[in-house]
């Protein structure tokens, strides 16, 4: 596990909120010159703590999407029918997270779609037609109160 300093949570925090934040104003805020914050944002890319740089759409202003959790429970729980699901799910393009879980159902999934039909389409036609799918229950968004992408660093 890398160890993370002070200013390295400082830094993360800062490029979560906005990654194309100038090194010149995160060094003046941090109090350093901008050598060191340039040396520690290469090693978080070296070291894989910041994965990828992603812009974060507003989707009310491009389209009307559809969000819905899917709760999804599989025949088996063997860990090969496990890893076959979780691997036929990363090609759908519709799933858009997917969590295995403990509990009442095995996988849970946030889908995008662009409306009602075209979910039932998808749910009754991509998820269902899986392999091992015993269960879909399904909850639609009515309305996004909170969406954040930072993680907090404590």
């Amino acid at each position: 596990m890398t160890k993370i300093d002070s200013i390295d949570k400082q830094l993360l925090e800062m490029l979560q909120e906005n990654a194309k934040t100038n090194i010149k104003e995160i060094a003046t805020k941090l109090n350093l010159t901008k050598t060191p914050i340039y040396e520690r944002i290469k090693r978080f890319d070296r070291e894989s703590i910041i994965k990828k740089y992603v812009a974060v759409l507003n989707t009310d202003l491009i389209d009307k999407s559809m969000f819905v959790f899917c709760s999804v429970s599989l025949e088996s729980q063997k860990i090969e029918e496990i890893e076959a699901f979780s691997k036929s799910v990363e090609n759908i393009p519709e799933v858009i997270e997917c969590y295995l879980m403990g509990g009442a159902s095995d996988f849970l999934l946030k889908v995008v779609v662009e409306d009602l039909q075209a979910y039932h389409r998808f749910s009754s036609g991509k998820l269902a037609s899986l392999p091992n799918v015993s269960q879909i229950k399904s909850t639609f968004v009515l309305n996004e109160i909170k969406r954040s992408t930072t993680i907090p660093l404590f």
